[in-house]
Parts: C-alpha cells; structure tokens; sequence
C-alpha cells in the first residue's frame, strides 16, 4: 500500500480507505419495533417461539377423522357423530366404527388418529359413510409442532426479515421485536450554485440532484435519512448545519465543498469546529477529493460535488458504512465480463468506468464503456449496469480480455 500511495502523490489506495471507514464500525444499539414494521429490519437476538405450531393435531384436508384400524379393508361402513371446523374441536371420541366430519385445520378428535379424504368415501345416508380407500396411521394430519415448538429458535439473530420472517415470527406469537436500530444519515449540499428541483435557476445557478441520489442509496442500505438542505458557501450557515447533524445523525454526508477552492469551505469549517480528519483524497476516478473524519460521534463523510463522483463515492465507501452500521452486509464483489471494445492504458488511479454490461446468446457476460465518462455526467450512470474497474497503472486492454465490473443493476447480470 506504501509503495501505491507513493506512485500517487500520497493519495490513499481505495482499498485502505474503506478499510479505515469501516474498521470501528459496528451495529449499533437495538430498538423495538412492531411486526408490522420489521420489513428490511435486522434481528438483535434470536427469536424463540412463544408457542408451538400447530398446538395440537390438525387436519392436512377436508375429509372424516378415523381410526386407521378401521378403515384398513375398503368398503368399511362407519358412523358419523359429529363435525369438526378449523377453530371448532370436537369433544367428543371417535371410537371402533365411528368417524367425524372434519375440515382442513380441524383439531383431530380423541381416538381417531387419521383422516380419509372426502373424494375416497362414499356418503351412504342416515349419518353412515362407507370408506372406499385404506390409509395407514397419520396420513392427511398434521402433528403438532410440525412447524415448530415453544421455547425453539425459529429465527437467528442477523436475520433480515423478508415476507416469510415476519410471517414466522407473528406465527411465534411475536406482537414486537428487537431489531438494529437504522443508522441516521444527514444528507447536506452545499454550494451556492444550487437550487431545489422545480426552481428557475438564474446564471450560474444549477438543479441539485446528489442529494437525492445519496439518500436512494442510503435508503437502500437501510438507513433512515434526515435531509439537511442546501447550504450556502458560509462558514456560519455550515457550522451550524454541522451541529444540527452532531445532535441528531450518526453519519453526516455533505455533497461538495471538500475540496481545495477558495469557495471549498466544509473541511476548513469542520475542522475549526473539533472535526478530526481521517483522510482525504483518494486515488480513484472519479472520486478524488473524499473526506472522513469524526467529531464525537458523529461520522463526517464529505463526497465530492459531481454528481457521478458523489454516486461512485457513495456507493464505494457511503452504502457499506451505513449497512455495517445497521447490521448488514455489504456485497462489492466484482465479476468477470468481456470487454467488448479496447481500452487505452489506466493511470495512477482506481477507474471506475460506467459501462453497459449484459449476456449474449451464449450467455457470456459483457461489457462496453460509455465513450464519454465525464463526472458530470449523470445519464451516462443512470443507463449503466455496470462500473468497469481498472487498476492503477493498468496496460491498455484489447476487445475480447477479460475485465472485472461492479454491478450496478440486478438483471441482466
């Protein structure tokens, strides 16, 4: 790493830098919540079933409740004494030559000990039905704690819960549970060029959109986001704005002004303010002026003002941050495509090239970077599947080599 950071002028390998974001990184404390909001939360602590499922023998089908002894030869005559519905026991027993009505969820009455399907008998009148199919013991019921019993771990903590998890857990007679709690995220532009989308920008003025952005892929990784607005090129308005987010968030991400202009206030202010600098500026494209720092608590990411660099930044070092945070795990794993069209050779820094990527007939995967990758270009990243990386000092690469790419998009990679 020595030896790379001095190829680039002492800029920080990317490598490094996430590894000293996410090195004293750890979930943090746990809330509870209702079932009904657990969708994408993490579980704390195991879950323990509060009940077993089901409590009891039921019925897998619509049929009659009988002994298995006495149904063993087809055409058996048997009594019906009474009718069992899902929520509705029978209190009685079924004994030698009789049988009850019974419904899928019905709780298996006293002595019977299976159930013959409705279709497999014959409905003879005067409350009599004749059996046309021999089953064995337990067929079409279901025994209890099938699914599982009280006091058993149904779910292991770290578990996102998806549909079937929040089901499970509501069938374990879980009302509530404990979960991480969601990091809180300041998102803060800056700049005195920037106005809200559906604004007239007068000259020199321009729409702010990293924000919007940022706090996608912050969602995304699980956070819950406080939008801090735009701030001016003012070191009281961003002083201020920094200790709103000291008192409120657990990582602050502000949108431009980190780096060396005379108008690139935010690493100047923070830092009079107690904000103890991390790094700054890494050797990637694009993405160079990055900054992490801390103040109390409080995580300081400053992700550069283009709005390609502030996505690649965000989704490189802001998204594993958060879902580290927030008891998650985070995926960066590369994969490897064919480059469909040459490449000049790389310089001293990480490229991230976007780049459309998908499957030909064969189903190889493939990849062409867009001709033109200006930072500034926000089309070019909307329409890309991919970013295809190029090492620092990487030669130049023909059509047909292999190449690694970051997925952007889940299909059709």
């Amino acid at each position: 790493m020595d030896a790379e950071r001095d190829l680039n002028g002492g800029l920080i390998p990317v490598a490094e830098a996430r590894a000293r974001l996410l090195a004293d990184a750890v979930p943090l404390g746990t809330e509870i919540v209702s079932i009904g909001e657990a969708q994408g939360r993490v579980l704390a602590e195991d879950l323990i079933a509060l009940r077993t499922q089901p409590p009891e023998a039921v019925s897998a089908m619509d049929g009659y409740a009988v002994r298995a002894d006495d149904i063993a030869s087809v055409l058996s005559d048997l009594t019906v004494i009474g009718e069992v519905a899902a929520g509705h026991p029978f209190s009685g027993t079924v004994g030698p030559g009789q049988t009850a009505r019974i419904f899928t969820g019905g709780v298996l009455p006293a002595g019977a000990d299976t159930v013959i399907l409705q279709e497999n008998v014959t409905v003879l009148g005067d409350g009599r039905i004749r059996s046309n199919q021999a089953e064995p013991a337990g067929k079409h019921v279901r025994d209890a704690g099938l699914d599982f019993r009280k006091d058993e771990t149904v779910l292991a903590a770290g578990t996102v819960f998806d549909a079937g998890g929040i089901c499970l857990a509501a069938a374990a007679n879980h009302p509530a549970i404990s979960v991480i709690r969601r990091p809180r995220v300041g998102v803060l532009a800056t700049g005195d060029e920037l106005l809200p989308p559906g604004s007239e920008p007068g000259p020199g003025q321009i729409i702010a959109s990293n924000s919007y952005g940022i706090a996608a892929f912050a969602r995304e990784a699980g956070a819950e986001v406080i939008d801090l607005g735009i701030v001016s090129d003012n070191e009281a308005d961003l002083a201020a704005a920094l200790g709103h987010a000291a008192a409120s968030c657990d990582v602050l991400v502000t949108l431009g002004g980190a780096s060396v202009g005379d108008h690139d206030l935010v690493r100047k202010v923070f830092l009079a303010r107690g904000m103890t600098l991390d790094f700054w500026k890494i050797a990637m494209r694009p993405g160079k002026p990055l900054m992490f720092g801390r103040l109390d608590a409080l995580r300081i990411l400053g992700l550069p003002g283009n709005p390609v660099s502030a996505l690649v930044c965000g989704l490189l070092f802001m998204k594993p941050l958060l879902q580290k945070l927030g008891g998650l795990t985070f995926n960066l794993e590369r994969q490897r495509a064919i480059l469909d069209t040459a490449m000049p050779a790389n310089g001293g820094r990480e490229d991230y090239v976007r780049a459309r990527a998908w499957r030909d007939d064969a189903g190889t995967l493939r990849t062409k970077p867009f001709d033109r990758q200006d930072s500034s270009m926000i089309s070019a990243f909307a329409r890309s599947e991919a970013l295809l990386v190029r090492p620092p000092q990487a030669p130049a690469a023909s059509a047909g080599e292999e190449v690694e790419i970051l997925p952007l998009k889940p299909a059709p990679l």
